[in-house]
């Protein structure tokens, strides 16, 4: 298992000088890797390679000593992530999807450099980065397993350091006690099954009106400070949502053993009218952390097909058809009558425990063969 930690870092004035030199260097690096394949492209039909980049460094760095201030796997990495960018590029045309080729880098949209295998260490309280110096780290919690690779991060004017851990251990799988299934939704961000709820804190939307107040001073005056105040609210905002996301999935994955929950698309769900509010509530980034938290814990997490979930009476199984704007549930047949969320919620903890049978009954099966 592979998990990821972050953490705030805290340089002082000449680290962060360091930091930010070490940056525009790799900046450059990507932009000018990028420029010499689509050159060599145009002009001979042919394709570069990583490996063709990566032994031209040596001869870079004798032309630029300013790559000499920079750890050699830090620019080989970069090198590297080019390397990936254009190989997703590549396999998306030939799935017929939307492509997206690699893009040049400005300042504002290169932020992050990756140690992959060494250059780094932690040292109590203090992270030691090759060619920048012993950093002040918040360690604010232990991590686990075999420290793979270290990721400088900026964020606003702000810096973090995201450590990759190898972990090697088997975590049984807990004796299922307990199970709920989850309804996401923007009236309640969840509904379970047995019948409590989780409220959407809607994080964006109270910070509307001030992310407005400051767009507009800084569409009509384009100051550096305003950028600053805008990018911070924006980060407060995504902070808030993840502090609830990690709560709220702890909470269900240490009270549950089994954990049903829709296997919804988000990205389709985003290209309609309530796009917006379904960013804000952050129904993907909660059902990830749902998973790799469940894996963690020994407890079952098993996404089901949500088609017609809100539909489908939990007592009869009839379909009972309903607006979107219908809020209850209210089945002609067997009488049931609750909210709609929680009809959907039981239906999801059903289809949840039957997924779960099958794939015991089909070890079983396997074990016997």
């Amino acid at each position: 298992m592979i998990k990821s930690y972050k953490y705030r870092i805290y340089p002082n004035r000449l680290q962060g000088e360091s930091i930010e030199h070490q940056f525009n260097v790799c900046r450059w690096l990507h932009n000018t890797a990028l420029e010499h394949r689509i050159t060599a492209y145009k002009s001979a039909g042919k394709s570069i390679s990583y490996l063709m980049q990566a032994n031209e460094l040596s001869g870079i760095k004798e032309q630029f000593p300013e790559f000499s201030n920079v750890h050699s796997q830090v620019l080989q990495d970069i090198l590297k992530r080019l390397d990936i960018a254009f190989k997703h590029f590549f396999r998306r045309v030939k799935q017929g999807q939307k492509a997206g080729f690699p893009r040049f880098k400005g300042k504002e949209r290169f932020s992050s450099i990756c140690y992959p295998q060494s250059g780094f260490k932690i040292e109590g309280n203090r992270v030691l980065l090759s060619k920048i110096g012993s950093l002040k780290i918040k360690l604010h919690h232990k991590i686990i397993g075999d420290i793979k690779t270290c990721l400088v991060k900026r964020s606003g004017n702000q810096w973090y350091v995201v450590f990759t851990a190898e972990q090697n251990m088997v975590v049984p799988k807990k004796v299922v006690s307990t199970a709920v299934g989850i309804d996401l939704g923007l009236e309640s961000f969840a509904v379970l099954s047995d019948g409590s709820r989780i409220e959407n804190p809607r994080y964006l939307k109270k910070s509307e009106e001030k992310l407005k107040s400051i767009q507009s001073r800084y569409s009509k005056y384009m100051g550096k400070a305003t950028k600053g105040k805008l990018s911070a609210l924006h980060r407060k905002v995504n902070n808030q949502r993840n502090d609830f996301l990690h709560k709220a999935s702890t909470m269900v994955v240490n009270k549950y053993g089994l954990i049903g929950y829709e296997d919804l698309n988000i990205k389709e769900m985003t290209q309609g009218r309530f796009s917006k509010s379904i960013y804000d509530a952050g129904w993907g980034k909660f059902t990830d952390m749902i998973k790799y938290k469940a894996e963690s814990a020994g407890t079952y997490a098993i996404a089901v097909n949500p088609r017609n979930t809100s539909k489908i009476c939990s007592g009869c199984g009839r379909i009972v058809e309903k607006k979107i704007y219908t809020r209850s549930h209210d089945c002609p047949v067997c009488g049931l009558s609750l909210h709609r969320d929680l009809n959907a919620s039981l239906n999801i903890l059903r289809l949840g425990t039957d997924r779960m049978k099958e794939g015991f009954a089909r070890l079983h099966q396997s074990h016997i063969l």
